[in-house]
């Protein structure tokens, strides 16, 4: 199973995509989570994505579809895969179509959650990340149970930068 969830940042398509996966035993492609880990680990990638990000706007299509390339082909994406929040423009999707069609493969189903923006940066302004074990937390709906650290492993939580109300907004707009 191939299955793609699209909507703005904040819907809670990483939300759905983790509990399908669990559920499917298919691997859950976040390309926010593989941009993050690639400026944590200070690669190249890394580096040229930060500045994208940090503003709120989208990492290049060709960069995008570079990495998911790679990404699909791994052992692990063999009997399936979720995309969470890919493609994200025209020429994402085009090239997604691209990719899978030189593999002999298809979407089977696509599914798109809408959410008002209002709702959108109340959770993304209210979201914190441990910056050691990346747990994530809601200051609403899901709080720490002390003061502002990671229950997991105690260090103090943070806004992510791109969840700062005007980067916040800029998405919105990038995304819409």
């Amino acid at each position: 199973m191939r299955l793609v969830l699209l909507g703005p940042p904040g819907s809670g398509k990483g939300t759905q995509a983790k509990m399908v996966s669990e559920k499917m035993g298919i691997p859950q492609i976040s390309t926010g989570d593989i941009l993050r880990e690639a400026v944590a680990r200070g690669t190249e990638l890394g580096r040229k994505a930060r500045s994208y990000m940090d503003a709120g706007q989208l990492v290049p299509d060709d960069v995008m579809l570079g990495l998911m390339e790679k990404r699909i082909g791994e052992a692990d994406c063999a009997r399936g895969y979720i995309l969470d929040g890919f493609p994200r423009t025209l020429a994402q999707a085009l090239g997604l179509d691209e990719i899978l069609s030189r593999r002999g493969e298809a979407i089977d189903l696509a599914i798109l959650i809408e959410v008002g923006d209002d709702t959108v940066v109340k959770r993304l302004t209210r979201r914190r990340v441990c910056p050691a074990c990346h747990a994530l937390y809601n200051l609403d709906t899901d709080p720490p149970k002390d003061d502002n650290r990671c229950d997991r492993c105690g260090v103090e939580l943070v806004l992510r930068s791109d969840d700062e109300e005007t980067t916040v907004r800029t998405r919105l707009n990038v995304y819409r």
